[in-house]
């Protein structure tokens, strides 16, 4: 826990650390958004205004960023996996090693994995993808659409991710590209984080087009093992002057690894649960994106199944398709800054009536549906 940080009274439970803005890091590498303009059937997601939000949370503007359709993936996820598999393959060739195709091995909740075996097969190259207990019927087969090798496991995703990695460690053909990082692998992680990148550079041109503003004063973004949430950090916590939004994490209650980790200043891993946001079930923060959500993130909080819902919902409502790992955005906001104690964590946060407020929205309706049968659907 930074020395400012305190928890107010929230049900959800959430943390405010007002001394993480001061915090700066290093850019990202400023070719990844090169790499994906360049990419067939690439274009920048909508960032969509929305007044209504604004007036109900009691500040100036609210934009959502809409990743219900990027790469011709219902989610975000195709911008780390593309630009990790360019940079293994790069680097493969650059060594030397003999050429053929390369079975590409993840371990997903749903999109991630989609992600990797849609850029195998664009590329000429094999996927090989773990998924978890709990993952609906339609999301496995919509990998295996890809012409992946699909394996499902009885576990939850940490145990699917160690059954991921020991395949992958078996196979001299076999690359890891896993969105969470441990100790002794965490270039590959990396570069996914670096794709990301792409995202939030959006996200500055589109507030700047046509005299909207100079940037957030606020984002949101839902968390799984937190690589989302790594590259955020990075972009907003690398500029060396000007505007530093505060930066809000959002967990399932079933699955708040962030926030206990944040609480307790250390990483740690808790004993997951079911939910509609299945893509943000995990139970422990990725290694490399630690010390960015520890030193960068100024609030986190955990919300229920119910409340992301409503707020897919209101989104859809409001013309925008989301599910709920990517409205848990806007579930999270409402209990940061309307809930009991609203008041001192808007204060706390440099929050007032002329704020910008940007959520990640990031997935579709169609992204990762649940197996319990509920009809709303997960992953981010």
């Amino acid at each position: 826990m930074t020395e400012n940080a305190f928890s107010s009274p929230c049900t959800p439970p959430c943390l405010v650390r007002p001394g993480a803005r001061t915090w700066r890091c290093a850019p990202p590498p400023a070719e990844v958004r090169d790499f994906h303009a360049a990419l067939p059937g690439h274009s920048p997601t909508p960032l969509a205004e929305l007044p209504s939000l604004a007036a109900e949370l009691r500040v100036g503007r609210v934009f959502v960023k809409d990743e219900s359709s990027r790469l011709g993936l219902p989610a975000f996820k195709a911008l780390g996996a593309s630009w990790a598999v360019h940079r293994v393959l790069a680097e493969r060739a650059a060594s030397g090693e003999e050429p053929g195709p390369v079975t590409l091995v993840t371990a997903t909740d749903g999109n991630h994995g989609r992600a990797v075996a849609r850029t195998a097969r664009l590329l000429g190259q094999r996927a090989h993808v773990f998924v978890p207990q709990g993952v609906h019927p339609r999301a496995v087969a919509a990998i295996a659409a890809e012409r992946a090798t699909v394996t499902e496991v009885a576990g939850a995703y940490d145990e699917t991710v160690r059954l991921a990695a020991e395949a992958a460690a078996a196979r001299p053909d076999a690359v890891l590209v896993q969105d969470t990082a441990w100790a002794g692998y965490e270039r590959i992680p990396g570069w996914i984080v670096e794709g990301y990148s792409t995202l939030c550079a959006e996200i500055d041109e589109q507030l700047t087009e046509g005299g909207h503003v100079a940037g957030p004063d606020l984002v949101a973004v839902p968390v799984g093992v937190g690589s989302l949430a790594q590259a955020v950090v990075t972009h907003y916590r690398s500029r060396p002057s000007g505007r530093a939004p505060a930066l809000l994490s959002v967990e399932p209650e079933a699955a708040a690894c962030v926030l206990a980790s944040l609480g307790l200043g250390e990483p740690v891993g808790v004993s997951t649960g079911e939910t509609t946001m299945a893509g943000l079930n995990c139970g422990t923060p990725s290694s490399i994106a630690w010390p960015f959500l520890r030193d960068g993130l100024d609030a986190a909080v955990a919300v229920t199944d119910l409340d992301s819902a409503v707020a897919a919902d209101d989104l859809a409502a409001l013309g925008v398709s989301s599910g709920p790992c990517g409205a848990a955005s806007l579930a999270g906001v409402r209990v940061v800054l309307t809930g009991e104690g609203g008041e001192e964590r808007r204060t706390a946060l440099g929050l007032d009536a002329s704020s910008v407020v940007v959520l990640l929205s990031t997935e579709g309706p169609a992204a990762n549906p649940r197996a319990t049968g509920d009809h709303r659907t997960g992953g981010e």
